[in-house]
């Protein structure tokens, strides 16, 4: 059955059958372009434009976002007043204790709007023992998307490339099989 289009009726379907494959065409075509140049960024071989992104430690230190480098990482921007984020920390805080030991960063980036005295209560009464850096102007965000919605949590290769991507709660067993799959070729 040939499915109606706007102010055609079913009998004129037949009479349009060229110009609706050469629309399908040129939506299909559209579609395959901008999938191609929105996952070009993903597939990079020089991973993400890290270095000179600086985020701030629990003590107001900066830190090189850059020194993620080298190692597999786990990253999730959070917030201590998302919901979704506050669900996670037990999972997060599991990766941890589970790969940091095998050589996986695990890090939680506290976004800039989170002030950093909410974000080290939070950690002391969670028992947060992953690594926690406040992203302060909100560069570390920009650089990864931007992220605006937390919780956002990426898993990502030695050199910084994007290897998974979830906005909203993670899967534990879908970001498990992509840190293991990055010890093993590593």
């Amino acid at each position: 059955m040939t499915p109606l289009t706007e102010n055609h009726h079913p009998t004129d379907a037949t009479d349009n059958a060229p110009a609706d494959r050469s629309r399908r065409r040129l939506l299909l075509g559209g579609t395959g372009a901008l999938l191609t140049l929105g996952l070009g960024g993903c597939l990079s071989d020089s991973g993400l434009p890290l270095d000179g992104v600086t985020v701030q430690d629990r003590d107001g230190q900066p830190v090189e976002l850059a020194s993620i480098k080298g190692k597999p990482t786990l990253i999730t921007f959070w917030a201590t007043t998302c919901p979704g984020c506050v669900k996670e920390i037990p999972h997060i805080q599991a990766l941890h204790d589970k790969y940091a030991e095998r050589g996986v960063n695990v890090v939680g980036l506290a976004m800039s709007y989170d002030p950093l005295d909410q974000i080290n209560k939070m950690v002391e009464e969670r028992d947060m023992t992953y690594t926690i850096w406040q992203d302060k102007d909100g560069r570390g965000a920009e650089v990864f998307g931007p992220v605006r919605v937390t919780p956002t949590t990426f898993v990502l290769d030695a050199q910084a490339r994007i290897e998974f991507q979830k906005i909203g709660v993670f899967d534990v067993d879908r970001v498990e099989r992509t840190l293991d799959g990055l010890l093993e070729s590593a």
